[in-house]
């Protein structure tokens, strides 16, 4: 039994470790699974960092309250946990924590080092999730990283290279200089930063004409290759077919017309260097232009750019525009905002240099991948639109080779001698290439017997892309010359719950790799969760000082209450964090505890299990009648992932219809029926709060419901050791006048009211009670709770009630400045009630007052003995002598 205070810190931490150290949520591995019973969760994997933000106790508290109702609603649910150490990420954290630098160390000792910092910082980082009481089954835990992992993130390699999927080009390429690796489209985001628009004199080769170039990129005119004119400027069109002299530099370029050309920025003649952006690769291509790279792989300046050899990009801009300056070719500088691509790890501006990568085709399959997606249902819908807007606006195939250390190798090595691929055999992988030999002895084309490794690693989403597969256990079968599923119930994964943020990282790149795999859409549901905010709405940062952490919330709320929090707002939507909803979860859970105090000493053991149907009062039918269409209501709210809605109405309709309504009610009563309905309401109220209130609510159910005592007695309401386990309430099908119900507790709780406010106890006798509504079949809950003397019912009469007016409010801010000195005569008109009310117009001293320039005061009264009580639509009259 339920006893004193609730007592989070020391049930929650009890329950969790009971949770793990009894595998309360494993996946049945070893018994056969009806795969149209079973709920698979595509997870995802969070990037190794030791600690909790906000957004991971918000994400992974959405993803619990699907699996906890998915596991109570249907059957087995697979919920498993991955944690992404590889890549980027991972090889950051290594260097910062042992203060070293991954290009000092051979390939497999760096990558032994980040598995033993990562490894501790997995270790803190599982308590921290299993802290939250998330119901994960760890049993079912992966690193992107380990070998099982890399073996499946290189079958797919292998697999799309035979299908003809992958290639590897020496071409333009992102890169980021500050991380020195290609990065993909994926990976860069738009940063408004300042800089500077240079106009610069060029010079026309050959005579003494030139013209004006403006650009935010000084550092690149060593890398100018051409100039380019649009068709239409009428007022450049002489300069087509002459060649510019670069000024500082010396060396001619031509002068292109091009329609790509924007004539409303800068001059409107713009230079074309290898490379700047996008549309310097396009002219490039297009115009079969030079190759000059002034920038090489860490942001320096290469040998192109003679005297500035060796600086950096950046020092020499500023040194090129002192140069021109004294030159006399620049001729203005100002100051303006623009936006940069930069790497989203590092915030680098990114550069595009001509590399050797490789890459999967995407730009011939767009539609394909659009039309993929729409297979897919989406909560919310209008995340849809995201990802429509990633494949729409994609410029560049995939680019998935990473100039790394830490990453999963390519299973490549290529002929010394002609330079062919040669891939490892699927049957042979997970390899590396820079410490394992290639699979054959001569090169396939040339018959050449030396190979060279790749000793690039594969883009880190391109292996979390491979999450279904991964946890559905996918493999070559080589006997069978065939993919396989270790475990096929699973695929297609029902739910892939992630953030709006990574929808064009893990959410189209999963599509596009599992698609290809399987010719399948992975996952049928995608649910996308939102940001959490600071208190004003801002974005949380570290460098603004608005951070706030989920260790500070834990101490001081139970964990309970914070998911209580998480459930507060729409899915999909950005949220600020409000301390006052942690505090009204607390209150909630208090109100859960003690009314099941209540419910317990009203109700003690044993109580009817199954009283006979004639026994049941009729408030006793309307509130199960009441609770079954809650039921229904809930399950189609957690089915619809409207978590915010689902909470908002269980706690209403638990605090106020079942607490303040029947509870008091039942107070009165000490018969079976009462008992059963106690016991059946709270039972049905512990299973539709415990995916919200995942600790309270298991607490409760093993004190009440789950010892050996009454097993017996509650196998058909699906009672067992843990509330999380046992079957979703469905409808028990009880009939009721639910109207008439409705207007008996209202009027209830109207007398409970009127006694409190004239501080009568709630034991006083009332001595005589008139109801304007059809309350029949109640009575006597009405006189028993209220002690009423008589009580007369009204079905079917109007109550002697009127509406009448009791003053007019007028709107100043409207009525002054259009009456100006009128207004003292209307105020005094109003005061001797001489005004005429016609519809929503008003006539008063002599003007028409409309719309919302006034308001009406109305009140309803009662002429008769007594005294008049309102409950919603229920016209009560109390008289009482004291």
């Amino acid at each position: 039994m339920p006893s004193g205070e609730y007592d989070p810190d020391a049930v929650e931490p009890r329950w969790q470790r009971r949770w793990v150290d009894e595998e309360t949520y494993a996946y049945p591995d070893d018994d056969p699974v009806d795969p149209n019973t079973v709920f698979s969760i595509d997870t995802p994997p969070p990037t190794v960092s030791g600690s909790l933000h906000m957004g991971h106790l918000y994400g992974f508290t959405l993803q619990d309250f699907v699996a906890r109702f998915e596991r109570m609603n249907g059957g087995a649910t697979f919920f498993p946990f991955g944690y992404d150490d590889n890549g980027i990420a991972s090889e950051r954290l290594t260097e910062d924590e042992l203060d070293i630098r991954h290009q000092d160390f051979e390939r497999r000792e760096f990558q032994a080092k980040c598995r033993e910092v990562c490894a501790q910082y997995e270790e803190q980082f599982t308590e921290n999730v299993q802290s939250l009481g998330v119901s994960v089954d760890w049993d079912h835990t992966y690193q992107t990283i380990e070998p099982r992992v890399q073996r499946v993130s290189q079958l797919s390699f292998v697999d799309l290279y035979d299908q003809g999927r992958e290639y590897r080009e020496k071409a333009p390429a992102i890169w980021c200089p500050e991380c020195e690796t290609a990065i993909s489209q994926v990976e860069t985001e738009d940063d408004e930063q300042a800089s500077h628009f240079n106009d610069i004199a060029f010079p026309v080769a050959g005579g003494d004409d030139e013209f004006v170039i403006s650009t935010t990129r000084p550092e690149l005119l060593p890398a100018c290759v051409a100039v380019f004119v649009h068709p239409e400027d009428d007022g450049n069109q002489h300069l087509v077919g002459e060649s510019a002299e670069v000024p500082l530099f010396g060396h001619e370029v031509p002068i292109i017309a091009d329609e790509r050309v924007d004539m409303e920025t800068g001059s409107g003649i713009v230079m074309c260097c290898t490379f700047g952006d996008q549309n310097d690769i396009e002219w490039y291509q297009v115009h079969d232009l030079d190759l000059r790279v002034a920038i090489d792989e860490s942001g320096h300046m290469t040998e192109v750019a003679e005297a500035y050899e060796g600086l950096h990009s950046s020092e020499a801009g500023e040194a090129i525009v002192e140069d021109l300056d004294e030159a006399g070719a620049l001729l203005d500088r100002r100051d303006i905002t623009h936006t940069v691509n930069v790497h989203e790890r590092c915030g680098t501006s990114v550069e595009f240099l001509v590399t050797e990568q490789w890459y999967i085709e995407m730009l011939d399959k767009t539609d394909e991948y659009l039309q993929i997606g729409r297979e897919m249902e989406w909560s919310p819908e209008k995340m849809f639109s995201r990802y429509e807007h990633w494949v729409e606006g994609l410029q560049w195939d995939w680019l998935i080779s990473r100039q790394r250390s830490s990453g999963i190798p390519f299973p490549v090595w290529y002929c010394e001698d002609c330079d062919e691929v040669v891939v490892a055999d699927k049957a042979d992988l997970p390899v590396d290439p820079l410490s394992d030999d290639p699979p054959v002895d001569a090169c396939p084309a040339c018959g050449h017997d030396a190979f060279e490794p790749e000793d690039d690693v594969l883009d880190t989403w391109a292996t979390s892309s491979l999450t279904p597969l991964i946890n559905a256990g996918w493999d070559w079968d080589e006997e069978a010359g065939e993919f396989t599923m270790e475990h096929p119930e699973l695929y297609q994964f029902n739910l892939r719950p992630q953030g709006h943020d990574i929808i064009s990282f893990w959410l189209f790149h999963t599509l596009v790799k599992c698609y290809e795999h399987t010719d399948e859409v992975p996952f049928e549901e995608t649910m996308i969760n939102g940001h959490v905010l600071d208190e004003n709405r801002q974005k949380m940062s570290k460098s603004v000082g608005n951070v706030v952490e989920p260790q500070t919330v834990l101490e001081e709320f139970p964990v309970d209450a914070t998911r209580y929090w998480a459930a507060g707002t729409a899915v999909g939507d950005d949220f600020p964090f409000k301390e006052k909803d942690l505090r009204a979860g607390e209150k909630l859970i208090r109100k859960l505890w003690n009314a099941s105090k209540l419910v317990e000493s009203l109700a003690p053991e044993p109580y009817p299990d199954e009283p006979a149907d004639e026994d049941l009062r009729e408030l006793d039918r309307w509130l199960l009648a009441e609770l079954d269409s809650e039921v229904e209501r809930l399950t189609e709210l957690f089915e619809d992932r409207a978590f915010s809605k689902a909470r908002d109405e269980l706690r209403g309709f638990f605090w106020n219809t079942f607490c303040d309504d029947y509870l008091e009610i039942a107070k009165q009563r000490e018969d079976d029926a009462a008992a059963y309905t106690l016991r059946t309401a709270h039972r049905r109220f512990l299973k539709l709060f415990a995916p919200l209130l995942a600790h309270v609510t298991e607490e409760l159910w093993h004190d009440m419901y789950a010892d050996a005592a009454t097993q017996a007695a509650d196998a058909a309401d699906g009672a067992g050791d843990s509330v999380h386990l046992v079957d979703w309430p469905e409808p028990l099908g009880i009939d009721a006048d639910r109207d008439a119900g409705a207007a008996a507790t209202a009027v209830v709780g109207t007398l409970r009211k009127y006694k409190s406010e004239n501080q009568l106890p709630l034991n006083a006798e009332l001595d005589a009670v008139e109801v304007y509504a059809d309350v029949r079949g109640f009575e006597d809950d009405v006189t028993g709770v209220m002690h009423v003397a008589d009580l007369t019912v009204h079905p079917d009469e109007d109550a002697p009630v009127e509406t009448v007016v009791t003053g007019i409010d007028l709107d100043y801010a409207t009525v002054g400045p259009k009456y100006g000195d009128q207004v003292g005569d209307i105020e005094a008109a109003l005061a001797q009630e001489e005004y005429e009310i016609d519809g929503d117009e008003l006539h008063v001293a002599g003007v028409t007052l409309v719309g919302d320039e006034f308001a009406v005061e109305e009140e309803r009264q009662y002429q008769g003995d007594g005294e008049l009580l309102e409950a919603d639509d229920v016209v009560v009259i109390v008289r009482h002598e004291a």
